[in-house]
């Protein structure tokens, strides 16, 4: 059965076209199991073209294991993540982020329109460096934003000089990164390494893609023994081929860039619908979702009428995502 896209989230979308036909072609025959393959090895150098880096790339199973394990790798168990209070790694991965580390804490701070902010991040590293608080050792930042916002080059770039001067690494969580490049109109490399940033985990499904996420290295010392981390994680696929294809095919015929914009597109014309009939919404439409305000009786009468959506424990806000496949109707 087909059914028409929803505003639950832009994950409920099935594979592009695009990434679809790669992973039929990757399917054909037989290929080296464990990441051995063509698939993979041009998958892995597609995103080092697309970021113009010679990163080191990997590949996991989804965005908690990317993000779990990119920050395990960054800390010590003893050690801490300096995080925003709506972050993705602090409400919804279960504690995964503690749990591939052994402990390491996330340190949570706020900032506007869901946005850290230096100054709150500074609050949360401990003077004279007391042995009682948890040392942190890396800044983690959600793009775009769990609430839809955009660091834009020159707040990323200022959050990681602050990071840099405190001897933090720089992770981010880019479920929707490809969004926030479309919608500051600028090339992946000047939303990541050129800005700062250590170490990136690049989200597709999103977008597209199938299933995965891929966490890149800027600086390949980062990644030394991170193929065993992913091995000792459960996520070293069997057959990756069928993991990497559909975000080989999202790069190479430039898809992912197309279906980011028109995600975010799509999102601007809900929000302007919404704005016509008196709605405004609760944070700046910048990417591919859009946030309301519904009392319990709206929120009900929408779900009657077969509408999927999320309303957020941390802010309240309804969240109505915008996919690759939304359509104007």
């Amino acid at each position: 059965m087909t059914a028409a896209p929803q505003f639950a989230s832009d994950n409920w979308s099935g594979l592009c076209p695009e990434a679809l036909d790669y992973l039929i072609r990757a399917n054909a025959g037989s290929a080296p199991a464990y990441g051995f393959d063509d698939w993979t090895a041009r998958a892995a150098d597609a995103v080092r073209e697309l970021f113009e880096h010679d990163a080191e790339v990997f590949f996991a199973f989804n965005g908690t294991a990317a993000n779990s394990m990119a920050l395990a790798h960054l800390c010590q168990p003893y050690q801490a993540v300096i995080c925003h209070a709506w972050s993705h790694i602090e409400t919804d991965e279960c504690g995964a982020p503690g749990f591939f580390s052994h402990g390491a804490r996330l340190l949570t701070g706020q900032g506007a329109d869901g946005k850290l902010e230096v100054e709150a991040a500074e609050r949360l590293v401990p003077a004279g460096g007391d042995l009682r608080f948890p040392r942190p050792a890396a800044l983690s930042l959600t793009q775009s934003t769990e609430v839809g916002t955009v660091y834009d080059v020159d707040e990323l770039t200022r959050l990681c000089a602050w990071a840099r001067s405190q001897g933090l690494r720089v992770h981010v969580d880019g479920a929707r990164f490809m969004n926030a490049v479309a919608a500051l109109d600028v090339s992946p490399a000047e939303l990541s390494w050129r800005c700062g940033v250590d170490v990136l985990s690049l989200g597709a499904s999103k977008t597209g893609g199938g299933i995965g996420d891929t966490v890149v290295f800027f600086d390949r010392r980062l990644a030394e023994g991170f193929d065993y981390r992913c091995k000792q994680g459960g996520q070293l696929a069997s057959k990756m081929r069928l993991m990497t294809a559909p975000l080989l095919g999202l790069i190479e015929t430039g898809a992912w860039l197309r279906n980011a914009r028109h995600a975010n597109q799509s999102a601007a014309e809900l929000a302007a619908r919404l704005d016509a009939v008196g709605i405004p919404t609760a944070f700046p439409r910048q990417a591919n979702a859009v946030f309301i305000r519904l009392d319990d009786a709206e929120a009900s009468a929408l779900r009657q009428l077969g509408w999927r959506f999320y309303i957020s424990d941390c802010h309240g806000a309804a969240r109505f995502m915008c996919g690759w496949d939304m359509t104007p109707e």
